[in-house]
């Protein structure tokens, strides 16, 4: 009887602790009780923040197009590989703007602007006064774009690595997507978020992928160059654990006088 019982008991620790570990995979759970007035006050602009390094390209345009030609770093790079017999079609890589340690970049005519921790929509406004009405007679539009805005997902996912978005937007659920998804051994509940801010500061923050707040948090919407780190659960922390090297001659030399012994004991018997 009493072993009936251990046998039932032991079979109902498996299960509860089997559900446990089942709540900890899905992600956002319950995510549709937010309320709509929550999700309504998230801020709409998520533009991206300029940061030392950033590769960008700057298109100043105009109906009259020889107006805005000498702002077009283009201009300059395919006149001058055309004068230098070095003209290739493939110049891309000469016509984007570096943003140096300092958040500047070297823009035609103009010279130099700072548009470091600006956003597309201040860069715009920025070049087009800079433009207008000083050099031309009609407002001119301006086209700014990222070339570099990536991420890193590492850790326990099925690929990690380093990942692009061409459309300049990446949130958290989108990063993990590219990599693969989670893989079941990955700690859902503390993701750790690396961060770089345009000051060169670093941060670190702690997501829970579980939590239906995730929608919520500022840090769902992704920055370049930050770094998304999952860590493993502890079911394959204990996997992976091993004896170290001098631990185990020490185990084997004990165990090998203990076997010694015991001989040495039963031959004396």
């Amino acid at each position: 009887m009493k072993n009936k019982i251990s046998l039932i008991l032991a079979t109902l620790v498996i299960l509860l602790g089997s559900c446990a570990s089942q709540k900890k995979v899905p992600y956002m759970i319950d995510a549709e009780t937010i309320p709509q007035e929550a999700l309504d006050k998230i801020a709409a602009n998520n533009e991206p923040r300029v940061m030392p390094g950033d590769l960008l390209e700057i298109t100043v345009m105009s109906y009259n197009i020889d107006a805005v030609r000498p702002f077009n770093r283009s201009s300059f790079v395919t006149e001058l590989n055309r004068t230098t017999s070095n003209y290739s079609n493939d110049t891309n890589r000469n016509t984007y703007y570096i943003v140096d340690d300092n958040g500047d970049i070297e823009f035609p005519v103009i010279g130099k602007l700072r548009i470091g921790g600006m956003n597309k929509s201040q860069i715009q406004e920025l070049i087009c006064n800079e433009i207008y009405p000083k050099y031309i007679t009609e407002k001119p539009g301006v086209d700014v774009r990222f070339k570099n805005f990536k991420v890193s997902v590492i850790g326990e996912v099925r690929s990690p690595g380093v990942y692009t978005a061409t459309n300049e937007h990446l949130n958290i659920l989108e990063a993990i997507a590219l990599a693969g998804d989670l893989n079941i051994t990955g700690m859902r509940e503390n993701i750790m978020l690396i961060r770089t801010d345009a000051d060169g500061k670093r941060s670190v923050h702690r997501l829970n992928l579980n939590d239906k707040e995730l929608i919520l948090s500022p840090y769902y919407n992704l920055q370049q160059n930050d770094v998304i780190y999952v860590q493993p659960n502890a079911s394959k922390a204990r996997s992976s654990w091993s004896i170290p090297p001098a631990l185990s001659l020490t185990l084997s030399s004990i165990g090998t006088l203990i076997s010694i012994a015991t001989l040495i004991v039963t031959i004396a018997k």
